[in-house]
């Protein structure tokens, strides 16, 4: 029965083995846990946001165990290297990453020989009513049959790891309660004749195997004498032959794969009396107080149930410390703050899209050097860097104009022809406002030389703002941003009003679409809601008409600063940090 237990858990092995041998290279590496995978899903997401300390626990796996092994009864009756065997089944679900329960289950059976004559007054002073009327000398012999159950807390030790991603074996102990159903029983007879023990005259400084094969060969295969029944001992459920029993438990685990784990455990079973093995004295003069143990050596096979597209590993073969050592991977892979700027133009190398920028050439944000009108000619080697639109330069940026009067029509067909190829800057505005921010200041003044430089230009300021609240009060707010810039504009640099044609869109024509109506959105989110809110300069058409101030709720406020509490973006986003 043992081989073919053993031969059971080969084949199962093999078998699961075999379905997972195209998972191998990835069972000892720590999978990817979705949001979904978690018991907290909203917690998780925070969590990889930044927003929360700790990850949700992720949804693990229970273990369906089969065990076989070697059991022995350590009590009054010495017994064989191997005197009997067990198994069983076992269910397991992890609490956390160090604790798990175990519900476990057990057939096993044993027998024991004593090569050591015993007199009829040793088995007189057992007291144990079974026994009958055997009061001659015999040889102690027994074979038992126990039935076990349990609930055990099962601690390991092996998945706290700091040096490497995954565990290969585990280390555990257990503690348990439980009880035990015993039946224990003494062969006094060979073909229902009474044994004559003392003729097989054994000697004890014999080979113990070799007195035992006499002992086996004086008896028949019935042990007929049921003990085990002490009087005056409290029995559990009215039963003398159950017992409570306290298990205590220690094993290393191999794991295979994701699926399938081996592990070899020793259990201890202690119980509160010294019957097990049917007897309490070893002789007249040795009445022995310790009380009898179990002792079962079994070899486990561990099979997780689930899909590991919903769950993880059970806990126990996870590394808890696997996010924290990941995030400070990362943290160690970004590049250091740098400040170094070799070209001296103001933009920091990290950041810089042109690094050799000629000494004092003016750059934009990015660190390229600027061409204002788009004449192919940098402003820093330009004469002129706001030509007019529509004529040839020369080679020093300067606009090459013929005597021939420009008209209004030909001056209109300038324009029309370059205006979408003419670079002017826009500016952006913080939630809810409807300020000038001073880093915005240097791009309002390039659109004040441009019309300087063409005074028969008109320019159009379209207003914009982002996804959020409704048409009417967005239409108002996009209102008086462009008409902030206009005024700014005048008042600053002393150009005519007229010259300007105020337009606004509310939340229509977004640079960047698609964004929710919500405030509850992440850092990356907010600094796109940032690039709508906007004004933007254009050259005038002659289709470009002023828009009347919109009717509709007070919009907005001439202050700095968001109007919402928190952490909000602010800023010019193509500076970089």
């Amino acid at each position: 029965m043992i081989k073919r237990m053993y031969i059971l858990i080969f084949v199962l092995s093999s078998i699961v083995t075999w379905n997972e041998v195209n998972a191998q290279n990835e069972s000892f590496k720590s999978p990817v846990i979705t949001d979904e995978m978690t018991v907290n899903p909203d917690q998780n997401r925070e969590w990889r946001a930044g927003q929360s300390k700790y990850s949700a626990k992720p949804k693990n796996m229970w273990e369906l165990g089969i065990n076989v092994g070697r059991f022995a009864i350590s009590g009054d009756v010495p017994t064989t290297a191997f005197p009997g065997w067990g198994a069983g089944l076992h269910l397991r679900k992890a609490i956390n990453y160090a604790l798990s329960i175990r519900l476990d289950g057990a057939y096993m059976t044993t027998k024991g020989f004593d090569d050591r004559l015993s007199s009829g007054s040793v088995m007189a002073l057992e007291q144990l009513p079974d026994y009958g009327s055997v009061t001659n000398d015999m040889y102690r012999n027994y074979k038992n049959t126990t039935l076990s159950g349990s609930v055990e807390a099962i601690f390991n030790i092996g998945n706290i790891l700091f040096h490497k991603e995954r565990n290969k074996w585990n280390f555990y102990l257990g503690v348990g309660v439980g009880a035990i159903s015993r039946d224990t029983r003494v062969n006094n007879s060979a073909n229902g004749v009474p044994i004559n023990w003392n003729a097989l005259n054994l000697n004890v400084d014999d080979k113990y195997s070799d007195n035992v094969k006499k002992i086996k060969d004086a008896m028949d295969s019935e042990y007929e004498i049921k003990v085990g029944n002490k009087r005056d001992v409290s029995p559990l459920f009215n039963d003398g032959n159950v017992s409570v029993t306290i298990p205590l438990s220690v094993g290393i685990s191999r794991k295979i794969n994701k699926r399938v784990n081996l592990s070899l455990e020793h259990k201890y079973y202690w119980v509160d009396n010294d019957t097990w093995d049917g007897f309490v004295n070893r002789s007249i003069y040795d009445q022995t107080n310790s009380r009898d143990a179990g002792q079962y050596t079994s070899l486990r096979l561990g099979i997780n149930l689930g899909k590991f597209d919903k769950r993880t590993e059970p806990l126990y073969w996870m590394n808890p410390l696997d996010g924290a050592l990941n995030d400070v991977a990362e943290l160690k892979q970004r590049p250091k703050f740098d400040l170094t700027d070799s070209d001296g133009d103001g933009v920091i190398d990290m950041i810089d899209q042109e690094k050799n920028s000629p000494q004092g050439a003016p750059v934009d944000t990015r660190g390229i050097t600027l061409d204002s009108d788009k004449d192919g000619i940098p402003d820093y080697k330009d004469d002129e860097p706001f030509s007019p639109p529509g004529y040839e330069v020369d080679s020093k940026g300067v606009a090459v104009i013929t005597d021939k009067p420009v008209t209004e029509s030909r001056l209109a067909e300038a324009l029309k022809a370059t205006k979408n190829d003419w670079w002017l800057p826009m500016i952006h505005f913080d939630l809810d406002k409807y300020y000038v921010k001073p880093e915005f200041y240097a791009q309002l003044k390039s659109v004040a030389d441009v019309m300087k430089a063409n005074p028969n230009v008109k320019i159009t300021v379209n207003g914009y703002t982002d996804a959020r609240a409704g048409d009417d009060y967005n239409k108002v707010l996009s209102y008086n941003r462009a008409k902030a810039a206009i005024d700014f504009l005048v008042g600053t640099y002393n150009i005519p009003r007229e010259r300007f044609i105020l337009q606004y869109e509310g939340k229509s024509d977004p640079v960047i679409p698609g964004l929710p109506a919500s405030h509850n959105i992440t850092k990356q989110a907010e600094r796109q809601q940032y690039m709508n809110r906007r004004v933007e300069f254009k050259v005038a058409t002659s289709e470009d008409v002023e828009m009347a101030q919109p009717t509709g709720p007070k919009a907005g406020a001439n202050t700095p600063g968001s109007s919402r509490k928190g952490s909000k973006y602010s800023g010019n986003a193509n500076s970089g940090y």
